[in-house]
């Protein structure tokens, strides 16, 4: 069974920093592509980030040199480093995975991020 479980989120003011966690079970973890994306109220889910199994990265330019994405091979775990934050990045941010062959989509319940101006 797969699970994608966030952690991390909260309230903090503009410019605060917040790192989320997303551990993953029930995948082949060292070969997944992981990434963030995140829902504001009223708004479509969006990427944020995501990171393949070689290390390699990609980014929404909205949070370029702002966010960082990584990844723990042994803790199955991926981390999103957020800095500078600003209030437009209130949202639940959310955990994907692919599973592989079958293609289907694997989603975490998300973890709520506010940001107070």
């Amino acid at each position: 069974q797969v699970q994608l479980v966030e952690s991390g989120g909260g309230l903090v003011q503009a410019g605060g920093s917040l790192r989320l966690s997303c551990r993953c079970s029930g995948i082949n973890f060292r070969f997944a592509v992981v990434g963030w994306y995140r829902q504001a109220p009223g708004k479509q889910r969006e990427l944020v980030a995501d990171i393949g199994s070689s290390g390699w990265t990609n980014y929404a330019d909205s949070i370029k040199g702002r966010f960082t994405i990584s990844r723990d091979n042994a803790q199955n775990t991926v981390y999103l480093q957020m800095n500078s934050l600003k209030p437009e990045d209130t949202a639940v941010y959310y955990c994907h995975t692919e599973g592989s062959p079958s293609g289907m989509n694997y989603w975490g319940k998300g973890t709520l991020v506010t940001v107070s101006s």
